[in-house]
């Protein structure tokens, strides 16, 4: 079971097209509790799934946030969210918000590519923990 923290984090990640509102959200809570959120494919059923995690996963989980340098960005030059989809990235302190990112081409055409950059790969990073922590403790028939 975790240990209390200070660290709140949340990300999500929308789209609207012609599959309709597609959605990604991962909420990491201060008690440990990790949840997840997804509906994204043509509309289908939103999958929902909370996790708790130790307090060693949430102390790396802010060694991560911290190593990136996250909180010396601003993204005032970075593309605002649209109709095609946004990006948020946030705590109780600071958030970014910025388009949807299609590939690092938008970034590095953006006004602040290395700005951009520094977010595009702490999500890429939080993503991947995201999906490797709820595949793991998920997993419905373990090998």
């Amino acid at each position: 079971m975790a240990m209390a923290s200070d660290l709140y984090l949340r990300y999500y990640v929308e789209h609207k097209g012609k599959f309709g509102h597609e959605l990604l959200e991962s909420e990491f809570q201060p008690d440990g509790k990790l949840r997840y959120a997804n509906n994204n494919y043509k509309n289908d059923v939103m999958i929902r799934k909370e996790v708790y995690m130790h307090k060693s996963l949430m102390e790396e989980l802010k060694r991560i946030i911290d190593d990136s340098e996250i909180t010396k960005e601003d993204d005032a030059l970075w593309p605002p969210p649209d109709r095609a989809g946004q990006r948020e990235l946030g705590d109780k302190r600071i958030s970014f918000a910025t388009s949807k990112i299609g590939s690092l081409i938008d970034i590095n055409q953006s006004k602040d590519p290395e700005g951009l950059r520094v977010f595009y790969h702490l999500v890429q990073d939080l993503k991947c923990l995201v999906f490797s922590l709820t595949g793991l403790h998920f997993k419905i028939k373990p090998i």
